[in-house]
Order: structure tokens, then sequence, then C-alpha cells
């Protein structure tokens, strides 16, 4: 009867004792190792967007147990009591409370679908019109530059004449061909000359840039190829959270008085 009394005795006490152990993964060296300190690790990961498979659970107690055994070593040898700890832990600090404001600000000011929509529609505006498939030959000097097109009045070959020659070496391996492109992605000199020919065109006269003197072919014209916004979305969302927070930093920095 006595053995019964005292097995019941300790079921019930173990009964009770049972909640509060569930709530750690483990005891190290006597110390309790919480839940909640593998449930944010587990959150942490998942914020860089990793997923943790069921199979991956034991590993990840394992990471929080092995940090709570090293981390109880340095205490042992007082790393934690360092000023290089100390100050580590500042910076690591004011980082966290950092991130966590600029995380704040994001959900308060969320990006609209109106936004979103009018920001797309500037990118439309100033990417839109027409495209074009150029080639060119680029040379160092005019005279050159006017052989080549004497060469090419007498029947050479565009693309021959752009490997060998020409000293864009970028697109002179694919006898100088620009792939498409719009005027706003040369300099102005070319650009202005390549919108005045027609398709399959050669310019007439060298072309002066920059860069030294241009021959220039048209190949084909079409109206520009823009993404549509669905595809975009995600870009222009992140672009303009991050100019959001850049005036909220530079707000906060001006109103704030330093001495």
């Amino acid at each position: 009867m006595k053995q019964v009394i005292v097995t019941a005795v300790a079921a019930a006490v173990l009964g009770l004792a049972l909640p509060a152990f569930a709530q750690n993964i483990a005891v190290v060296n006597g110390k309790p190792v919480p839940k909640a300190r593998l449930d944010a690790l587990a959150a942490q990961i998942a914020k860089t967007g990793r997923q943790i498979p069921p199979e991956a659970q034991g590993q990840l107690r394992e990471e929080v147990i092995s940090r709570e055994v090293f981390m109880q070593e340095a205490q042992r040898r007082g790393l934690d009591a360092t000023d290089d700890y100390k100050q580590q832990l500042e910076l690591a600090r004011q980082a966290i409370l950092i991130r966590e404001l600029f995380v704040d600000f994001a959900k308060s000011n969320p990006i609209s679908d109106a936004d979103i929509t009018a920001e797309y529609n500037k990118f439309v505006a100033a990417n839109g019109g027409k495209e074009y498939r150029a080639r060119h030959i680029l040379v160092e000097d005019e005279a050159s530059a006017r052989a080549i097109i004497a060469q090419l009045k007498r029947g050479g070959k565009f693309e021959d004449i752009a490997k060998a020659k020409s000293r864009d070496k970028a697109s002179s391996v694919n006898g100088g061909d620009l792939d498409w492109a719009s005027p706003a992605n040369f300099v102005p000199e070319f650009s202005g000359a390549m919108v005045k020919l027609a398709k399959g065109q050669v310019s007439a006269e060298p072309v002066k840039s920059e860069h030294g003197w241009h021959v220039i072919r048209i190949d084909d014209v079409r109206e520009a190829q823009l993404p549509k916004l669905e595809e975009v979305k995600p870009q222009i969302v992140q672009q303009m959270q991050q100019q959001k927070l850049g005036q909220f930093q530079e707000e906060l920095r001006a109103k704030a008085r330093v001495e």
C-alpha cells in the first residue's frame, strides 16, 4: 500500500511538472533551454524566405543546444564581462532596434496599387517609343570611317568589316550588332544619326562621338517591347520602398538636434 501511495504521489508531482518542462527543449548543465529560443531561431530563418522541413527540426534543436553549450563556456571564461563584448553587444542592439524601426515604418507606409501604377506609367513614358536594331563600325579617325563607307558602297559586307576593323570589341565579334535598344541608350551624336536612318540604310557620313568615328547601319525598327506591370511590380515596390525609407531617414536627420 505504501508503494502504491508513493507511486501515485510521484505521478501527481510529475503531472504538475510536465507543462513547465514542456516549455523547454533541453536542460544543459542544469540550465533549462526554453522552447521560445527554438521558435525565435525558426522565425528568424523564415524571415529570410527559407523553409524549414519537418525533418530539419531535430537539427534546429541541436543548433540551439549547441549555442547554449558554447554560451555557457564563454560565460565561464568571463568573456561576457570584457569591453570588446559589451561594445559589440551595444552595436548589435542598435542594429536590431534600427531594423525594427525601418520595418515598422514600412508597415505603416505601404505602397498602394495607385502608386505602383503611376510609377509604371512614368517608366513607360520614359522608355516607350521605338527601338532600333543597329550595327556600327567604330574607328579612330574620319578618314578611316570614310574609307569604310566607300568599301561598303563597292559591295563590302558590313559584318565582315566590323569584325576586322571595329574598335568596339564587344560588338565587333557579332558583326557590329548592338542588339535592340532605344535611342536613350546611346550618346546623343550616335542616337541622333541613328534615328534618321531607314531600315537597311547605312549612314552616308561618318558620325563623330566621344568614342571615335562611327559607321552605322539599321537592321530593323520596332515599337519598344516593355515588360508588363505584373512582371516588374516587385522591383517597382522595392524601389519605391527604398525611396520612402530614404526620405524618412533624411527627415529624421534634419529634425535631430546634433550639438
